[in-house]
This record gives structure tokens, sequence and C-alpha cells, in this order.
């Protein structure tokens, strides 16, 4: 019998999501990813960052496997009045047990369709020097804008270069 894989966008946050999406924030700090909190996360810590994450501008989509969510990425529309042209890849999290799988890429598609719906033309995101996501970005079209040093603190208060990446949309 093979896993059911389903890819859905999340408008309300259920005490199920809730609870899926903590566990899931918790196990990918712990794997190493870099995405805003440090090891070893504190579970209240990362249930607290999914309570406030739902806004008008911001469109959280997981991945389920099984009903259970291994993945997520939020897009982050910019709503400056010279920004609208714009929006911001976060988050982008595939559970250690899922990786290397196609997960993050069919993601990175979600998200970036709904960028085109939202007529938005520029994609911005930031990844730690070195991780493998790098090689993701860069594979599906993803531009290297630059690097800042010392940007993002990692276990035992040592500091990383964060690479900044574009992606210029074609509206289709």
């Amino acid at each position: 019998m093979s896993a059911e894989l389903v890819f859905e966008e999340i408008t309300e946050m259920s005490i199920e999501d809730a609870n899926d999406l903590t566990q899931l924030l918790v196990d990918v700090v712990a794997d190493g990813a870099s995405i805003g909190f440090l090891p070893p996360l504190d579970p209240h810590v990362a249930r607290v960052y999914w309570s406030d994450v739902l806004a008008d501008n911001v469109v959280v989509w997981v991945a389920r496997l099984d009903g259970v969510v291994v993945g997520s990425i939020q897009l982050h529309l910019a709503t400056k009045q010279n920004a609208q042209h714009r929006a911001e890849i976060a988050k982008l999290m595939v559970h250690p047990t899922q990786q290397r799988k196609g997960m993050g890429r069919t993601l990175m598609a979600i998200a970036e369709k709904r960028a085109r719906e939202e007529n938005r033309t520029l994609l911005v995101l930031d990844t730690r020097e070195k991780d493998p996501s790098n090689l993701l970005y860069q594979s599906i079209g993803y531009t290297e804008a630059g690097r800042i040093p010392f940007y993002a603190e990692s276990p035992g208060k040592k500091f990383d270069a964060s690479v900044f990446y574009y992606k210029i949309l074609e509206n289709r």
C-alpha cells in the first residue's frame, strides 16, 4: 500500500495542524535547519510561532503524508505601496525523513504559482551558506544576489553567512 501525499493551503490553524507544524519545526531545527530558531527548540516556543503565522499577507501550505504534516512553506506578500510586485519565500521545511524526495521542489513550485496568481514578479529568499537548500534554489532558477557574513547564529554561538537569492517570475 502506497502512502498518500497531499499538498494544501492552510487558511485556518486547526489544533491538529498546530500540533503537526510544531513537531515539524522542532524536528527540522533539531536536524540543523537554519530557519530562525536554535536547537534544542522548546515545543512551546514553536507552538507560539505557529499561533501567530497566519495573516492576510502570509500564505501557508503544508505537505501531508497519510494525514500528517511533513512539509511546509510560506509566501509572504509584500504590502508596501512600492513593493506589491514582490514576495518572500519563507520557512521551507521538509521533515528529515522525507528530504531528497522532491517535496521541497513541489512546495516551491506551489508557492511560485501562487505568487504569479498574485501578480508578483519578484521572489526573494535567504538561506544559510553551505546548507543543502542552496542547491535546491539554484537548481530551480534562483540567482544569488549576495552574502552577508555573520547573519545567522548557529549552535555554539557560531555565526554563519546567509545567501540571498531572487527569481524574476514571468506571469504565465
